[in-house]
């Protein structure tokens, strides 16, 4: 309770560039926050239909072999993996599966996304390709102009 009247007492206090530091609502008190020039969020861009499809959610349990079969049941699963962590061996949460055809991997997304898989609900969608090596994951704009 102390620390949220020191804040409040520092909010009102502070000259008008810092208080959308302590504002809750940046947009509400600062209609120039540097972060509401990008549109919200809410969902992901959907990657271009592919036969490779990327599972998230997986169980530490789960298995490659298990992955395949229940993959399978859609269609022709050409390759399939669970990403493990080196050290202890287990399941990182998700996975790739490629399918032989369009057709098969859009029969494997409509199947599995958002089923259960060893007790967990898991997500299916077609995975995105990988940024060229020389090219950053992240932050790949200049936001600021530094």
């Amino acid at each position: 309770m102390a620390l949220t009247m020191r804040a409040a007492v520092a909010a009102a206090a502070a000259p008008r560039s810092l208080r959308r530091l302590f504002c809750t609502n940046p947009t509400a008190s600062s209609p120039t926050f540097p972060f509401t020039s990008t549109p919200p969020s809410g969902a992901r861009q959907m990657a271009d239909p592919s036969t490779n499809l990327f599972v998230s959610g997986l169980s530490k349990r789960t298995t490659t072999e298990n992955l395949r079969a229940e993959f399978q049941k859609f269609g022709e699963v050409v390759h399939a993996r669970v990403v493990t962590d080196r050290v202890s061996g287990y399941s990182k949460g998700f996975g790739f599966v490629q399918y032989a055809t369009l057709e098969d991997a859009a029969k494997g997304i409509e199947g599995m996304d958002g089923k259960f898989l060893d007790g967990w609900v898991i997500f299916a969608e077609y995975a995105r390709p990988r940024p060229p090596p020389g090219e950053a994951a992240r932050n790949t704009t200049k936001q600021y102009g530094y």
